[in-house]
């Protein structure tokens, strides 16, 4: 066998990454959130955790975060960049992601904010829209 056809498992599984950030439970988000395993995204967040998504209310709990998920999250696609992490005092970390959102009929700029217990779990995470008043004009759903 040529080393031109051995492939390692690394390569078959493209580890996700986004730089500066290695915090196992934010990559997973995304990992599970672009391949629509809305209950496994879910399931990376405690048990009262809380999801905050743009022109919405606090979606809390894993299974109402799965079921919003299942019902808001189908042909969007997260595309994080670069992320910086940091420790705050009461022993959680708080991981800023930026990058893009892709959805079937746009494309925009995305800050993603998460704070994460001593377990690594997801106490809560916002996710904010970095446009203008116009693009996010353009952004509302037609009722």
């Amino acid at each position: 066998m040529t080393s031109a056809e051995f492939i390692s498992p690394a390569q078959l599984q493209e580890e996700f990454q986004i730089e500066g950030i290695t915090e196992t439970n934010v990559l997973r988000y995304f990992e599970t959130l672009n391949a629509g395993e809305f209950e496994a995204t879910a399931a990376l967040f405690a048990i009262d955790g809380v999801m905050r998504p743009p022109f919405e209310s606090d979606i809390v709990g894993t299974d109402a975060i799965a079921a919003y998920l299942k019902q808001e999250g189908q042909n969007i696609k997260a595309y994080p960049k670069t992320g910086i992490a940091e420790a705050l005092e009461n022993a959680t970390i708080q991981v800023q992601v930026t990058g893009k959102a892709q959805t079937s009929w746009c494309s925009v700029n995305v800050l993603w904010l998460f704070i994460l217990n001593q377990q690594g779990q997801i106490l809560y995470t916002k996710i904010k829209l970095l446009a203008s008043p116009q693009e996010l004009l353009s952004l509302r759903r037609e009722n």
